[in-house]
């Protein structure tokens, strides 16, 4: 599971945020005070000891204010939500990943740990006015474990979540010391013949994890992402002030 989420913060820095850092650049910075920027890297051991704060700070500064303004006025975060269906959901302010948690029946115990936006691939907007246009479908990586109570091996399911479907990628039988009880690591999932696939997809359908949870996790994740945001632009303000 940690390889997992290790890989999965490797791959954070996608073509998702490489846009988000484009786009804050050209919201707050002309050309001009581009030049200016580029300007100051050059001359800010030069400025004056009486006036600690260079152009240079000021200007991050500025574009560092105007952004958290931006982020908190066009699309403010809202309360995030405590539940999904009757799953408890968990959510530590600074991780990129949340846990939600639940019980099926009187016998299951159930895990869902989600990464926020890891990855993401591009698909033809839809439309008649847009074309050669691509929209982005962002990607969070999931894992379902799914335990007996009597202290026997649970499954833990690999998936990824799109804003629409739910993918299951690989399946594993583990112990409960999480190491797998076979060494066979077991086929990638889409290799199994249909009938297995649609077996296991029902399978976690009647335990509410299926498309219903993508949506969720998306929408929770969007806001989460804004919240992460707007809190690590305070964080970076707070040190270039001191």
């Amino acid at each position: 599971m940690a390889g997992v989420f290790r890989s999965a913060h490797r791959r954070i820095r996608s073509s998702y945020s490489k846009i988000l850092t484009r786009r804050l650049w050209r919201r707050h910075c002309s050309p001009s005070q581009s030049t200016i920027i580029s300007t100051s890297l050059f001359t800010r051991s030069f400025v004056s000891a009486a006036n600690p704060k260079s152009t240079f700070d000021a200007i991050t500064l500025r574009v560092l204010r105007n952004e958290i303004e931006y982020q908190s006025d066009y699309a403010p975060p809202h309360l995030p939500a405590m539940r999904f269906n009757s799953f408890a959901v968990e959510d530590r302010p600074g991780m990129q990943w949340i846990t939600l948690k639940g019980k099926f029946g009187d016998t299951e115990d159930i895990k869902i740990e989600a990464t926020m936006f890891d990855g993401c691939k591009s698909v033809p907007k839809l439309g008649d006015d847009i074309d050669g246009e691509e929209d982005l479908r962002l990607h969070s990586s999931v894992l379902v474990d799914i335990s007996k109570r009597d202290g026997s091996d649970y499954l833990e399911f690999v998936c990824s979540a799109w804003p629409d479907s739910l993918e299951i990628q690989k399946l594993y039988v583990l112990k409960r010391d999480r190491m797998l009880s076979r060494p066979y690591m077991g086929p990638d999932f889409r290799e199994l013949s249909s009938e297995i696939q649609t077996e296991f997809r029902e399978f976690l359908a009647e335990r509410r994890i299926d498309k219903e949870l993508a949506v969720f996790l998306h929408e929770y994740m969007m806001n989460k992402d804004r919240c992460e945001l707007i809190r690590w632009l305070a964080t970076v303000k707070t040190f270039v002030e001191r």
